[in-house]
């Protein structure tokens, strides 16, 4: 057999250039809050101080100086003076008041309103507190509603509408011993304790909370002739119910509850039994089975209802 020889190649080793290794970028030093060269600060930049202590005094100095101000009252007259200066402009353009009309004011007096309204002629029309002017009027005795409108240019219109009298009340005594007299409304609220005197024929009430419940009694009583003829006060007993006292002194005791009735059965007395024309202190109304009556000398008598003579 021929034998064969074979020689391998050694095989080349293929060199492979290596890429030249990137540099690192760098990135530039900044450090916080430093400005670039290129940037240019703005107005607010520019306006507002580097020390903010700097800003603190110049806030405290002008509150200061504006303090002291308006303690000297500078700034107070320099305002009151440019308000007289624009109501003299205004005034001399034909808007001063030069007429005020007043109506409704029967026990008001005229002067007395024209007081409170506090307004002067020649004043700027614009420049009168008619909402101010309002309110005080509401607090006079008689005033109940007050209404004030201008008319341009120089007018001002005063709407007054008064409480109504409705009876006298004598108020129970006070720490002093003092019981004064006033004017109530038919609500029983309190008008006045002035110049009572004008209002002696209104009805006479006496006793704690009489005008408030008086109302309905004094309208029966009105409808009965011959007792409201003789009738001289109402007198509120323990704030429950009514005695009558008539003018010749007599004291009429009504029941709490069905005093209509019993108003019936006073006119009958007096017009048919002419009660009041015997020696009677006293009618006690309240039973409903018997009249009581007190006469002077002390007696007593009660008669059966329906058998009076």
């Amino acid at each position: 057999m021929r034998s064969v020889n074979i020689e391998r190649k050694s095989r080349t080793v293929r060199a492979t250039r290596a890429a030249p290794a990137r540099a690192k970028r760098e990135l530039p030093k900044v450090q916080p809050g430093a400005v670039r060269k290129d940037d240019k600060p703005g107005l607010l930049s520019r306006l507002m101080p580097r020390r903010p202590m700097m800003l603190l005094i110049g806030v405290v100095t002008v509150l200061v100086l504006l303090g002291a101000l308006l303690a000297s009252g500078v700034i107070g007259r320099t305002v009151r003076g440019i308000h007289r200066g624009i109501d003299a402009v205004v005034a001399n353009a034909g808007f001063g008041i030069s007429e005020i009309h007043i109506t409704g004011n029967r026990r008001t007096p005229y002067s007395q309103v024209l007081e409170v309204l506090g307004m002067q002629p020649g004043q700027s029309i614009f420049s009168a507190d008619l909402w101010s002017a309002q309110g005080k009027l509401r607090h006079l005795d008689w005033i109940a509603s007050a209404e004030i409108h201008r008319r341009y240019p120089d007018a001002i219109f005063v709407t007054l509408v008064e409480k109504r009298p409705f009876a006298l009340w004598q108020m129970p005594p006070d720490a002093k011993g003092q019981a004064p007299i006033a004017v109530v409304e038919r609500s029983g609220a309190v008008i006045t304790t002035r110049e009572v005197e004008k209002f002696r024929r209104l009805p006479k009430l006496v006793g704690a909370g009489a005008p408030m419940a008086a109302a309905d009694l004094v309208d029966a009583v009105q409808a009965h002739r011959a007792v409201a003829a003789r009738l001289a006060a109402y007198s509120r007993v323990s704030m429950r119910r009514w005695n009558l006292i008539l003018d010749d002194g007599v004291v009429v005791k009504l029941p709490e509850a069905g005093w209509a009735r019993e108003l019936d059965a006073l006119e009958h007395l007096i017009i048919d039994s002419g009660i009041l024309e015997r020696d009677v202190v006293e009618i006690d109304l309240r039973s409903s089975t018997h009249y009581f009556f007190l006469l002077k000398n002390g007696e007593k008598k009660d008669v059966e209802r329906g058998k009076e003579t």
